[in-house]
């Protein structure tokens, strides 16, 4: 996928080369790097993405975009996706991210035969932000969607503005909007002009457990009684339960809905 539309930033989108990880598999541990950097460290725990990362990057490789800045060789970005089994009914979507990761595993156990696609995340390189690359890699998993006759994509989508505004239910959050009828959260907003189809909240999409001293390292907070926490790019507070020794954060995301198989639009 390459084109001469320009991102934000002034990128000229034709630098750039998207592939798959089947296509270049010495990138695993390059991807796995860019992970690391590009989210929070508490997000680097779930127990479903440790669980399944290694087959999902080698049995589902070709599901695995990345994008190469084409004079370097350089990864600059990259979406990982699952492909799982779905009626296309609306209440009929796995309950989150943690879900659909459990259950695209275990379709591919069964044998079953996938019918859509979920992105589960995509990351841009630091330095590379605010380029307009994530469009790019959205258009590069819809792209593999289609090509494995899958007509549809959908997201778990973590609205990037949301940890701003941890406080407010995500129900209404996803709600707020721009004076010109756009979403107001900046995520949800470059969905929203690639096509995206807001299908409702998962309120329990992705569960974080550990004990109080690894919140403690991962946040460089302290949490000196029980309660709720605000803790930086959280989406929702982290309850921290002192007697039990345990920090519990539970995170809600949005599902949209892509159809796959169209240009994204300039």
């Amino acid at each position: 996928m390459t084109g001469t539309e320009r991102g934000t930033g002034g990128t000229a989108y034709e630098a750039f080369q998207v592939v798959s990880l089947a296509d270049r598999p010495e990138l695993a541990r390059p991807v796995l790097e860019l992970l690391a950097v590009g989210w929070p460290e508490f997000m680097q725990h779930d127990p479903a993405a440790q669980r399944h990362q290694g087959r999902i990057a080698t049995e589902l490789a070709r599901f695995q975009v990345l994008l190469l800045d084409r004079d370097k060789d350089e990864l600059a970005a990259a979406g990982v996706s699952i492909p799982f089994a779905w009626d296309q009914a609306g209440n009929g979507l796995p309950s989150g991210w943690d879900a659909v990761v459990e259950q695209g595993i275990g379709d591919l156990d069964a044998g079953r035969r996938p019918t859509a696609l979920s992105a589960l995340s995509i990351t841009v390189a630091p330095e590379r932000r605010g380029q307009g690359l994530s469009r790019l890699v959205l258009g590069g998993l819809k792209d593999a969607a289609a090509r494995a006759g899958l007509g549809t994509l959908v997201a778990p989508v973590r609205p990037t503005g949301k940890s701003a505004y941890p406080l407010t239910p995500m129900d209404r959050y996803v709600r707020w909007a721009r004076s010109d009828g756009a979403p107001f959260d900046p995520w949800l907003r470059t969905h929203w002009r690639a096509g995206g189809e807001l299908l409702g909240v998962c309120p329990a999409s992705m569960e974080i457990a550990a004990d109080v001293a690894s919140w403690e390292a991962w946040t460089g907070l302290r949490f000196p009684e029980s309660g709720p926490y605000v803790v930086p790019d959280a989406l929702v507070p982290v309850e921290i339960d002192r007697e039990r020794d345990l920090g519990r954060y539970v995170e809600p995301n949005v599902w949209l809905r892509h159809r796959c198989g169209a240009n994204l639009p300039t």
